[in-house]
């Protein structure tokens, strides 16, 4: 057992021998860390917390209590074989957050970007990729093998199916069940979730240029009432612009995928 002597570890908590507690990190009360464990500086573990795994977490991190990060996958293929769950900096993970490993078959790692807030309830699976500056609302469930990229929200109580990629900036609404991939800053609405059109509000707070808000809004028409398929109105609109957030578009549009595309109404 490796604990900084400037960490702060409960009297209660049970910390296994290998485990690596990095300096200025709290771990709570009753607390429980496995042996391949990994806390960065400054972590903190609030009560009744379960790290367990193959688990890095990343500075200045805050557990809240009740959370179970590491465990091995809810996959009936898992057959014990080594895996990882890496989680970023600054993150933000509240009470009942469960966040489970990766598997063989999905490249063995699941991975938590930066900055991220992960409200009460939420789950994250095996394999999942998560980027920088995330929300997932409380109750969100995302599954195996996902990918969400940098800046998106999740609304409450959603589910994103396996294999889903949602693209960089998007927002899902409340009480949404996402089944196919979702575009770069695309709005996203309605029990069976529907592409409803671009994160518009997202888009100013970030600053982004009224031009590039025109030439995505002209985009998103094309997608939405051009002839071809989905995919042939992306390549021409890659063809015909020189926008660097329709390009974004266009190429997640392009790549590679396992999914169908919400496609706008």
């Amino acid at each position: 057992m490796a604990v900084s002597p400037k960490a702060r570890v409960h009297a209660s908590a049970v910390v296994v021998d290998g485990a690596q507690i990095g300096a200025g990190c709290t771990v709570g009360a009753f607390c429980v860390i496995g042996p391949q464990v990994v806390l960065k500086d400054r972590v903190e573990l609030k009560s009744h917390v379960v790290v367990t795994g193959d688990t890095e977490i990343g500075e200045d991190t805050i557990v809240f209590s009740f959370s179970v990060i590491g465990e091995i996958p809810q996959d009936l293929k898992f057959k014990g074989e080594a895996s990882k769950l890496v989680i970023g900096a600054r993150n933000r993970i509240r009470e009942h957050v469960t966040m489970n490993a990766g598997t063989e078959g999905g490249g063995g790692v699941t991975k938590i970007g930066d900055d991220g807030l992960f409200m009460a309830g939420c789950h994250v699976a095996h394999d999942a990729q998560i980027g920088n500056n995330v929300i997932l609302v409380n109750s969100v469930a995302v599954a195996g093998h996902c990918i969400i990229e940098d800046d998106v929200i999740v609304g409450g109580l959603s589910g994103i199916h396996q294999w889903v990629r949602i693209g960089r900036g998007a927002i899902i609404g409340a009480v949404c069940m996402v089944t196919n991939d979702v575009i770069p800053f695309g709005l996203v609405q309605g029990p069976r979730g529907k592409l409803d059109g671009l994160n518009l509000v997202g888009l100013k707070r970030r600053g982004v240029p009224r031009s590039e808000i025109t030439a995505m809004r002209a985009a998103f028409q094309t997608l939405a009432s051009g002839e071809g398929a989905f995919s042939e109105r992306a390549k021409e609109l890659g063809a015909s612009q020189d926008s660097a957030y329709v390009q974004e578009i266009v190429d997640f549009v392009l790549g590679d995928t396992d999914r169908s595309f919400l496609t706008p109404s």
